[in-house]
Order: structure tokens, then sequence, then C-alpha cells
């Protein structure tokens, strides 16, 4: 079986399910790029340990439910399903696996895919036919827990699972709601001067300096007031292997603030 890539994915706006964008255009037709998986397993920015009891958690519904964890958002969009089957026995296995390396995770049989998971995959894999297991961040923990959370996950691309971080290289909402930009508004050079610092540490495999980059990037802080939508990028670095080779595969911008980065790991 061919190994798999690890991805790193910016989900922006749930509206990105609905709304052109040149990062919705992309994420069309990268499904049909990437070897067919048996199964995904996705790290998500909205399903975070640290807000729900403290416990790592995966998912391990056969059936796993849409969850619609946002509002103000047209009817069209919570009208929305993704009914991908869940695949308890990969939840399993990834609880063993992180077992193995001393990280603490739960199967949770109840929770659903959120938007980080089904907003992007219904636009890769809008059939839903490949089954999808959900495993939380938790933003109390360190950049380098994800990233060692990625290690202990990079067995299963040999086993046909294609691992995604889902979060955002950029996720500044304050700035958006301050200025509510059109989508198609230029980012300003705040956002492109820290995506341009990651893309150029990515180039030059310098794990440390990523994993760090909120402390160290211009405008780091201003980026990511808070880790959450970063922490998925460490899980993704993690699962691709060492020594890092990053692929850029592609940069846009929607809402000038919201850079849409996606990146691969092999």
């Amino acid at each position: 079986m061919r190994r798999l890539p690890s991805l790193f994915l910016s989900h922006g706006s749930p509206m990105m399910a609905l709304e052109p964008s040149p990062a919705r255009t992309f994420l069309a037709g990268l499904g049909a790029k990437l070897p067919r998986p048996r199964a995904i397993l996705v790290v998500s920015a909205h399903h975070d340990a640290a807000f729900e009891g403290g416990r790592a958690t995966v998912t391990a519904s056969p059936a796993p439910p849409t969850i619609h964890d946002f509002g103000g958002f047209p009817d069209e969009l919570f009208a929305m399903r993704y009914p991908a089957p869940g695949d308890p026995a990969l939840a399993n296995r990834v609880v063993a696996l992180l077992a193995g390396h001393g990280l603490d995770i739960t199967a949770d049989t109840t929770r659903g895919l959120d938007h980080g998971a089904w907003v992007p995959l219904s636009l890769i894999y809008p059939q839903a036919d490949i089954p999808v297991v959900q495993l939380s961040i938790a933003s109390n923990a360190s950049p380098e827990w994800h990233y060692a959370l990625g290690q202990a996950l990079a067995p299963l691309r040999d086993e046909g699972v294609l691992i995604v971080g889902s979060g955002s290289i950029t996720h500044n909402l304050r700035a958006y709601f301050t200025a509510r930009p059109p989508i198609d508004a230029p980012a300003p050079a705040w956002v492109s001067d820290f995506t341009d610092w990651v893309a150029g540490r990515m180039a030059a495999s310098a794990v440390d300096d990523i994993l760090h980059s909120v402390e160290r990037a211009p405008h780091g802080r201003d980026n990511h007031p808070t880790p959450d939508h970063i922490l998925p990028l460490f899980v993704a670095m993690g699962a691709g292997g060492t020594p890092l080779k990053a692929e850029r595969l592609h940069a846009s911008t929607t809402y000038a603030v919201l850079a849409m980065d996606v990146y691969a790991f092999d």
C-alpha cells in the first residue's frame, strides 16, 4: 500500500462550503490529486480537549453526526450534512498508538464531526464515502506535545489513513469582525509577513522555529491570539516524519485576515 502524505488545511470560515474562493476551488480539486485513502483521521481546531473535560478524545461512532458548531450563518449551511461513516476500529487503533507513546486519549462513541472536519472534507471528498475519525487538540498543551502526537500517528500513513490537521495558518477573528473586509480583500502586511516567514522556515526544515512561530515569527501574536488553529499544523508536521519535507500546495487569503495555506508533509 502506498504511503500517504499528511496534510495541513486552513479551513477558514464555514461559508467556504457555499462561497466561491480560490481556496474552495483548490480543495474541490485536491481529492483527485491524492491516492485514495481507506480512511481519514482529522485533527480539528474545533475539537479541543482543554474545553471538553481536559481529556483528549477520538471519535468512535460508526455514524458520526454533522455538528453545526457556529451561529449567524444562512439556513442553507445549517441544512448541510456530511454523512461519512465512522471507523471505530481505527479509533481504537489511534488510542493504542498514542497510549504506546504515553499520550492519554479516550474514544468517544457519541461525538460527531465539527465544521473543521466536514466543511473541507465536503469539498475534497464530496461523496462522503470514506470513513472519517476525528481527534482533538489540547490547547493547554505545548506545541511539542502536538508534534509528538503526530509522530505517534505516523504509522497510520502506511495503513491507508490520510492524516489531516485542520486549522488555519492565521486566525484573528477580532481583526475580521472589527473591519469586516470583503471575501476578496488583499492580505495586510501583518498577515502576509507571518505566512511568508512560516513558508521560509518550512523550506528550511526548521521544525523548532515553526513550533514556536507564534513567538518568533513577525506578528505571530497578531495572527494567533489563541493557539488552537495553529496546533493542528504541528500534528500534521509530526506525522510527516523526519527530516521535515514540506510542500506548500496552496496559498490565498479570504476576508483579508484568514490565510488559507495548505501544506503536505511526506
